[in-house]
């Protein structure tokens, strides 16, 4: 009698329970470990970070998440916050504007070409953060021993871009909606000038960019949508067969699943308006790319 082979059944993944913790407003959300304490959204709670002891706000709940994705070991909430912990955390947020006015001061002194754009305090004060954006280079070793003496505190200056900028500064968009890296995004998402070309925007730097000088980042929200309509859509240039004969497409409308097609009528070129399923593709005209359209540059004007 054959003998039956065994099959191996992959083992489940191990999942670890987390809980999602935030720093700042629309700030990057880490993981820590929930212990037996339950948390809600929006809890205040105290833990331990590689920058020291810090005051932190729930964004995820308790949740399962596979193991593979998790750093260990995971840091344990210390507690929950209390009416002190919260008192404490505004005063540190009111010790912080005095420290920027400070830190101002002391830039201009050492004639050094930064500019400050925020600054943090850990929960336990042992570490001042300041944030700042530079053109070049610059030598601030004595800038530090300076905020040094002045704080009795551990310092660090810290070089951001301009994006960190406009997510720390805040401010409005032209939508005239508080920055959506300022509101909501926790991480800067990927924008490039081959998504506004997609969806038809004018690469007009005031149009597409936002407040950082950078493409807008919501350039990227509908950008799978418009890639699945592309599919079915015939780009400019294309030679298609419809039903009032053979034509080239001026214009798409891929959201519609629409196509502008010049024809030739009684030896007038008329422009007729087409759904994307009524037409025969003769010859698919390949868009043009260049390496730069994978980039969040605009391109220099003329």
């Amino acid at each position: 009698m054959a003998e039956i082979e065994k099959v191996d059944q992959p083992k489940a993944e191990e999942l670890t329970e987390v809980v999602g913790i935030s720093f700042r407003e629309a700030g990057k959300i880490y993981y820590f470990a929930p212990g037996k304490e339950s948390f809600s959204v929006g809890d205040n709670v105290i833990v331990e970070t590689a920058r020291g002891v810090e005051f932190g706000t729930v964004k995820l709940g308790n949740k399962k998440v596979p193991s593979s994705e998790l750093v260990s070991p995971l840091k344990p909430v210390m507690r929950r916050a209390t009416a002190e912990d919260r008192a404490k955390n505004e005063k540190n947020r009111q010790l912080e504007l005095e420290a920027g006015e400070i830190c101002k001061k002391k830039i201009d002194a050492h004639g050094l070409g930064m500019n400050l754009t925020g600054v943090e305090y850990t929960f336990d004060n042992s570490k001042l953060i300041f944030y700042f954006t530079c053109e070049s280079r610059v030598d601030f070793r004595e800038l530090v021993k300076d905020l040094a003496s002045t704080f009795r505190t551990r310092i660090e200056l810290r070089q951001i871009g301009i994006r960190d900028e406009a997510k720390m500064m805040g401010g409005l968009g032209v939508c005239g909606r508080k920055f959506c890296c300022a509101n909501f995004l926790s991480d800067f998402v990927q924008v490039s000038i081959k998504m506004a070309k997609e969806q038809n925007f004018s690469l007009n730097s005031a149009k597409v960019s936002g407040a950082c000088g950078r493409l807008m980042c919501c350039l990227r929200y509908e950008h799978e949508v418009y890639e699945e309509a592309l599919k079915k859509t015939p780009p400019v240039g294309s030679i298609v067969m419809t039903k009032d004969g053979q034509g080239t497409v001026t214009e798409t409308r891929p959201l519609y699943e629409e196509i502008k097609v010049r024809v030739t009528e009684k030896d007038k070129d008329i422009v007729k308006v087409f759904k994307c399923r009524d037409v025969k593709v003769i010859s698919r005209k390949r868009s043009q790319e260049s390496p730069s359209d994978e980039s969040d540059e605009l391109p220099a004007e003329d």
